[in-house]
């Protein structure tokens, strides 16, 4: 088992309603569904942005598209209209998440070419 941040297995996409971040995690495997879905908490994605002010992190899981999708409240500083933050939409925050959060996962729950199958033995 290996310890890698969450880029290693899967991508992501966001995007806003209001002060509201829609945030999906998607495995680039199959095998790594199974790793998200115990790992990747509404807890840990709401430490990860409480730091923006997020009060709420809700969790919907996606099994046939091997994703989980965050609706995360207060997390844009007020939205479009009302913040002064460089990215007012919350189009990065996927990143935040993927960079922020580790997962611990076998070595086939790793997309082949990975420089993170390189790096390990």
């Amino acid at each position: 088992m290996l310890t890698l941040p969450l880029h290693a297995i899967a991508h992501g996409r966001a995007g806003d309603k209001g002060d509201t971040s829609n945030i999906s995690i998607i495995a680039y495997r199959p095998e790594a569904w199974p790793h998200l879905l115990e790992q990747v908490t509404e807890e840990r994605v709401l430490d990860a942005m409480r730091h923006l002010g997020a009060s709420a992190a809700k969790r919907y899981a996606l099994p046939n598209l091997h994703a989980l999708n965050f609706v995360v409240e207060n997390a844009l500083q007020g939205g479009v209209n009302g913040s002064l933050g460089l990215d007012r939409h919350g189009k990065t925050l996927s990143f935040l998440l993927l960079g922020d959060i580790t997962v611990t996962v076998p070595r086939d729950a790793i997309p082949d070419g990975s420089p993170y199958l390189k790096a390990t033995p």
